[in-house]
């Protein structure tokens, strides 16, 4: 099935968990996830860089680049596009194609800022004018940023990269119930949303949206797991249990062999 069929397959949405790293990446992929993306926001934390500031171009490609021999699709996050320029933006796409990226999710805004629809559209159709087999996730910042929040202004901005090519639309921030089955409804391609607390697969599957992304969640979780973790043997408190040693190892030789 191709990653722009699992968009449309089965009455849930599909499950996209995010990875940071070849490690994570391999343990969704062993947990039956058939497409994982990745996460700017963890590529960019583990490396010391807060999210959002283009700093993470080189890790997604070199990150895109080792997970070429999973059996999975992968589609990365490549924030703004990394530039300005939609030319530039295209060749870091076509880029991330050539290594065998299923897709890139592209927000429209820069540093904390929304940019102009008609600027992002720019870049869509950039993109898809040299790699017109990516899945293009057009990401609308208006709830994530609480800058012209509301249907009016997101569905507008949505129009006009649809208009431009996306083949999907992410509108992280987005909860409200109503909200998302307008959403769902008047955008023509799959709509994609952050995991919504309190809402399952199937009840985001029934307002009609198509993707549902785990973003930063599971690199967050991870770090306060990891801290759980090592307070619980300073204090003397239960040791949490974990993916035994033998079987990881035998993981990571199985995706060197596959890796050569």
């Amino acid at each position: 099935m191709t990653f722009r069929e699992l968009h449309f397959a089965g009455e849930l949405p599909l499950l996209l968990p995010n990875a940071w790293d070849v490690a994570s990446a391999l343990a969704f992929a062993e947990a039956g996830f058939p497409a994982v993306g990745t996460t700017s926001f963890g590529v960019g934390a583990a490396a010391g860089h807060a999210d959002g500031g283009r700093a993470t171009k080189d890790a997604t490609l070199a990150l895109a680049r080792a997970l070429a021999p999973l059996p999975v699709h992968v589609t990365a996050d490549i924030e703004d596009g990394y530039a300005e320029d939609p030319e530039e933006v295209a060749a870091c796409a076509a880029a991330l194609g050539a290594l065998g990226v299923a897709g890139v999710n592209i927000e429209d805004s820069t540093a904390g800022r929304l940019i102009a629809p008609e600027d992002h559209a720019r870049k869509i159709r950039a993109v898809k004018r040299h790699a017109p087999e990516l899945f293009v996730n057009a990401r609308v910042d208006t709830y994530w940023l609480g800058q012209d929040a509301g249907l009016t202004g997101t569905l507008r901005r949505a129009a006009a990269y649809v208009e431009a090519g996306a083949d999907g639309v992410f509108v992280p921030g987005a909860t409200g119930p109503e909200e998302l089955r307008r959403l769902a409804a008047e955008i023509p391609v799959p709509v994609n949303v952050l995991v919504v607390a309190g809402l399952s697969l199937a009840d985001l599957g029934a307002l009609g949206i198509r993707r549902v992304s785990t973003g930063s969640l599971p690199y967050r979780a991870a770090i306060d797991a990891a801290v759980g973790t090592a307070t619980a043997v300073r204090d003397g408190g239960p040791v949490p249990a974990a993916t035994p040693y033998p079987r990881m190892q035998q993981r990571l030789r199985r995706y060197e062999e596959s890796a050569r």
